[in-house]
């Protein structure tokens, strides 16, 4: 028997907003999220040793993930999510804490439901 062939979906790219810092760098997130991720980043640590610290960082990285899609600083743009997340582990607390604003802003413009959790 023949294999049928799987008809994939082709997906649309996501729409995003870009927002830019003081410096010029530019950070573009994206604007729809899926209902299972949106759980997913709503879910409570699941460790029992994990500290609303660690609970808080760990939300905002998650966020983060989810919703960057391109970095550019200094003229250098990021689009792999891998670099994206590093680039942002490794930033100042004052970049850190322009990007955790950022995205606040956004999800209460883009995404409501996701900031009543």
């Amino acid at each position: 028997m023949a294999k049928r062939q799987q008809r994939r979906r082709r997906r649309e790219p996501a729409r995003t907003s870009d927002y830019a810092d003081a410096d010029g760098n530019v950070l573009s997130l994206r604007q729809s999220l899926s209902a299972g991720t949106i759980a997913k980043v709503g879910e409570a640590p699941a460790g029992a040793a994990s500290s609303l610290d660690d609970a808080w960082r760990r939300r905002t990285e998650v966020l983060f993930e989810r919703l960057a899609v391109r970095w550019e600083i200094a003229g250098l743009p990021l689009t792999d999510q891998a670099m994206l997340l590093a680039r942002y582990r490794m930033a100042d607390a004052d970049t850190q804490r322009w990007v955790r604003e950022t995205i606040a802003v956004h999800v209460e413009r883009h995404i409501p439901e996701l900031s009543a959790r």
